[in-house]
């Protein structure tokens, strides 16, 4: 039983993603996966996924079904959907049938959103993962980003869809822990920090965002780099020139600038469907409390 979607208009950033290829970063692989996995797994469940892959998507995806139905899930952000020219609710799932056009726009907020299937993607894994990692040009389709004219094919049978609450979103200022490096800023520094209301700027994509320091927390710091040392998703650094910048998904390995903080698991996914000037304000909680939130999301 065999689908094909026809991919006829796929927007920047549109790449394979899974769970990711973890315990790699020793050779510069970074995990990768979905940048917001609440909503990747969201659309599996609607879906009833077979395996855990999926695409991820910004902006717009416009693909053609040939071959068998499929009951396909999506989530994240909030975006518009249409099949075969009408409106269909955001975020649902459905199933499609030859012929049919699934026609993804944005809407008014969220920056990432995903396609999930209820057959299996027939990619290989790389490493122990279909996901597509950008810095290492491994995985979904030749390690590279998804394009028109490209094809996939779905294979299998799928599991029943499960009923989803729709996510209610969480409001207020990204909770962080303090990072390794905090005590090289001064007290005033750090206090400003935990105070100040930065903007999302429009250099953004899987390997980072970087944030505009408009109330100028960091500038003058004296701290240019360090020796380089491993990162990790939701480390905020900050560059030589006091631009504060937070790694994502597709980090490089190490990094030598100073890391005041990590934005915690539970609101990683939060930050990551930020927009282009959005304002961001940042609040610390201990690790032991960013232990429980993250026990309660899962």
């Amino acid at each position: 039983m065999t689908t094909l979607l026809q991919i006829e208009r796929a927007g920047p950033l549109t790449t394979i993603q899974d769970h990711g290829r973890f315990g790699l970063l020793q050779h510069g692989i970074s995990a990768s996966g979905p940048m917001d996995r609440g909503a990747f797994d969201r659309a599996g469940r609607r879906a009833g996924a077979a395996d855990d892959s999926g695409i991820e998507f910004t902006q717009t995806l416009d693909l053609t079904v040939a071959g068998e139905p499929v009951r396909i899930g999506w989530d994240g952000g909030v975006f518009r959907a249409r099949i075969n020219g009408l409106d269909v609710p955001w975020p649902h799932s459905t199933v499609v049938s030859k012929g049919d056009c699934l026609s993804i726009i944005p809407g008014p907020s969220g920056v990432y959103g995903y396609l999930r299937f209820g057959k299996m993607l027939e990619l290989p894994s790389v490493l122990g993962s279909r996901a597509t990692s950008s810095r290492s040009r491994l995985g979904g389709l030749g390690g590279r980003m998804l394009q028109a004219g490209n094809e996939l094919t779905l294979i299998g049978e799928g599991l029943p869809p499960q009923h989803i609450t729709d996510d209610p979103g969480t409001d207020g200022p990204i909770r962080f822990i303090w990072g390794v490096h905090s005590e090289h800023f001064s007290r005033d520094v750090r206090q400003h920090f935990a105070t100040a209301t930065f903007r999302v700027s429009a250099a953004m994509d899987r390997m980072s965002v970087r944030l505009i320091d408009a109330e100028n927390v960091f500038k003058g710091a004296s701290i240019l780099s360090l020796v380089s040392e491993p990162v990790m998703p939701g480390d905020i650094q900050i560059l030589g020139d006091g631009t504060p910048i937070v790694l994502m998904r597709d980090h490089q390995p190490t990094g030598g600038y100073p890391r005041i903080g990590t934005v915690i698991s539970a609101d990683l996914d939060r930050f990551a469907q930020l927009r282009s000037g959005s304002s961001v304000a940042f609040a610390p909680v201990t690790v032991e409390h960013a232990h429980q939130l993250l026990r309660s999301s899962l």
